[in-house]
C-alpha cells in the first residue's frame, strides 16, 4: 500500500459517508413523495453538494496522489471530509412529516450547508496554492481562466446562495453553480472521448 492508498482509505471512507447521507435522504424523500412537497431548492442543493463531493475525489487524485505519508495531511482530510459529512446530513430532513414542505427545511439549513461546502473548498484552494508556491511549481502550471476566474466565482456564488434571503437570488446562484459544475463534467467527458476512451481488454 503506497502513501496515497493509505490516505485515501481514510479520506474516501469519510467522503463516502457523505454520499450515503445524500442518497439515503433522497431515498426517504422518494418513499414519502405522496405526502411531502419536493419544492425546487432542496433538490438543487442536494445535487450541488453531491457533485461537489465527487469533485473532491478528483482533487484528491490530483493534489494528494504525489504526497508522502504525513499525519498533518490526515488531519486536513479529516477536516474536509467531516465538513462535507455535516453538510450532507443537513440537506434532507431526518424525518419527513405528512404535508411537510421541503422549502421550509431548506431555508432553515441552507446557510450551514453552503458555508460548510464553501469552507471545504476554500481550504483546498489555500492548500493547493500554498503547495505550488512553496515548491515553485506555480510558475510551471498553466491554470488558466477556469481556475483564476472559476474558483472565485464558485466561492462567491456559494456565499451568495448561503446568505441571500430572496428566493430568486438563491435559486439563481445555485442554478449558475450547477451549470458551472456541468460545464466541468462535460469538459472532462470531452477530453476522455478525444483520447479514444480506454481499452477494455487490456491489450
Amino acid at each position: 500500500m503506497d502513501p496515497f492508498e493509505f490516505f485515501f482509505s481514510f479520506y474516501g471512507l469519510l467522503l463516502g459517508f457523505s454520499v450515503a447521507e445524500l442518497v439515503g435522504g433522497f431515498a426517504r424523500l422518494l418513499h414519502e413523495r405522496r405526502t411531502v412537497r419536493f419544492g425546487l431548492l432542496t433538490p438543487l442543493l442536494a445535487l450541488f453538494v453531491a457533485i461537489d463531493i465527487a469533485s473532491f475525489w478528483n482533487q484528491a487524485w490530483v493534489i494528494f496522489r504525489p504526497a508522502p505519508y504525513n499525519y498533518a495531511l490526515l488531519i486536513v482530510g479529516l477536516v474536509v471530509a467531516s465538513t462535507f459529512y455535516v453538510a450532507a446530513t443537513q440537506v434532507f430532513p431526518r424525518e419527513l412529516k405528512p404535508g411537510e414542505d421541503l422549502d421550509d427545511h431548506f431555508w432553515g439549513r441552507k446557510r450551514l450547508v453552503l458555508l460548510s461546502v464553501m469552507g471545504a473548498n476554500l481550504l483546498i484552494v489555500v492548500l493547493f496554492l500554498g503547495l505550488v508556491t512553496l515548491n515553485g511549481e506555480i510558475a510551471k502550471l498553466r491554470l488558466g481562466p477556469a481556475f483564476w476566474i472559476g474558483t472565485p466565482m464558485f466561492l462567491l456564488l456559494t456565499l451568495v446562495a448561503a446568505l441571500a434571503r430572496w428566493r430568486w437570488m438563491v435559486a439563481g446562484a445555485l442554478g449558475i453553480l450547477l451549470a458551472y459544475q456541468t460545464w466541468q463534467i462535460f469538459g472532462s467527458a470531452k477530453a476522455l472521448v478525444a483520447k479514444g476512451g480506454w481499452l477494455l481488454t487490456g491489450g
